[in-house]
């Protein structure tokens, strides 16, 4: 079932370009932790039919050059993903750089992105995520280091707008990133200490495509609609959008993205008896890449509340369905609902974390002087993927 959105055509059809890889039209799936694995890519991509550029879950550079088991899980790609995304997480400039040339040497990827945007606290206090752009020449570094290992690579890389109110340093990174050969930049509108509360700043984005013209700016954050987007590209001039919680339990939004991009105004508004499809659909792809259909079913429950927000489910249904076990325990449940309720008003609004004003955990002395970088080491990477 569609329905028509009023605007949908002001916005001309626009190409990204990640290097060598067009990505037409320009929207990107963000890397969240736990969520863009391949199953969840598997469907977006379904959905958008093959278009955009779908990025793996965020790889820790260390994990990734000590071939840990999990983390070679998530560099996996299926074979009909074109091109392949890979995000990394990593502090030590030499660490980053060795995981780089892994995977350029073993073609492991067509395209690496850097994550300086996280500000969940096990990645801050280690100085890394949304922490590490305040170190002006740690970021320099690891940059130089990425895209002289990866070679003809594209490397780009997604960050915030700084720390906190006090401490911003988006400007000064898409100096940085430009002049150490990033490919593009993503800009999330909001500081560490915001993490996804208030609103995202739209204005910041704006600022840094006109601060670095030179290459492609993409936004992101609060981007719930297809016409969310437009409305971002039109207000800020940027290049593209990067839309992560606003296809979380909605993988049809980049059905949605490629019609307003392409100037349709036709918008996917499913019935329950769809998106219970699609649900189902969802915990299969996860069963089959884990390799055992409960795990897939069970890592599928955070999921059940994003895909049924909306919808006129009892709260005792809800609490069934988000403990299921089985395939067949699903669908019998999702089959005791009314089918055919229509899309729901209102159904497009925020999703996944909220929180905002925390205070951002840093490792000791970090803010004291944003060029000292002394005690920065391999110690300090992660070993495990996925965020």
């Amino acid at each position: 079932m569609t329905t028509l959105a009023q605007g949908a055509q002001e916005q001309p059809a626009t190409v990204l370009a990640v290097g060598p890889h067009t990505v037409q039209p320009p929207v990107v799936l963000a890397p969240m932790a736990g969520i863009t694995n391949a199953p969840f890519r598997t469907l977006c991509r379904e959905f958008s039919g093959g278009k955009g550029l779908f990025v793996s879950e965020m790889i820790t550079t260390r994990a990734l050059v000590e071939r840990n088991e999990k983390t070679m899980q998530l560099v996996h790609f299926d074979e009909t993903e074109k091109p392949r995304s890979i995000q990394l997480y990593g502090v030590d400039p030499v660490t980053v750089g060795k995981a780089v040339r892994m995977i350029a040497e073993e073609g492991l990827a067509d395209h690496i992105d850097l994550n300086f945007g996280c500000p969940v606290p096990k990645v801050t206090r280690k100085g890394g995520g949304s922490a590490l752009p305040y170190k002006r020449p740690l970021l320099r570094a690891i940059l130089r280091e990425a895209v002289t290992g990866a070679g003809d690579l594209p490397v780009t890389m997604k960050m915030r707008k700084g720390i906190d109110d006090d401490h911003i340093t988006f400007l000064d990174a898409g100096r940085i990133a430009v002049e150490e050969g990033v490919t593009a930049i993503a800009l999330h509108g909001r500081t560490a200490a915001q993490h996804y509360g208030g609103t995202a700043d739209w204005d910041a984005i704006a600022r840094l495509k006109e601060h670095v013209p030179e290459i492609p700016v993409l936004g992101n954050g609060d981007i719930w609609s297809a016409d969310d987007a437009l409305r971002m590209v039109r207000e800020t001039g940027c290049d593209g959008v990067v839309v992560g919680r606003g296809c979380l339990g909605r993988p049809w939004l980049f059905a949605d993205l490629v019609a307003a991009f392409e100037g349709r105004e036709d918008r996917v508004r499913p019935t329950l008896r769809v998106v219970a499809d699609a649900m189902v659909r969802h915990a299969t792809l996860l069963g089959e890449w884990i390799g055992d259909e409960s795990r897939g079913v069970i890592d599928f429950r955070k999921h059940v509340a994003w895909y049924l927000k909306g919808f006129a489910v009892g709260s005792e249904m809800r609490k069934r369905l988000a403990i299921t076990s089985s395939l067949a325990e699903l669908r019998a449940g999702l089959d005791e609902l009314d089918l055919d309720q229509d899309w729901p008003d209102g159904a497009d609004g925020p999703r996944g974390r909220t929180s905002g004003n925390n205070r951002v955990v840093l490792p000791d002395g970090w803010l004291k002087d944003p060029y000292d970088c002394a005690g920065i080491s391999e110690e300090a990477e992660l070993d495990t993927s996925g965020g």
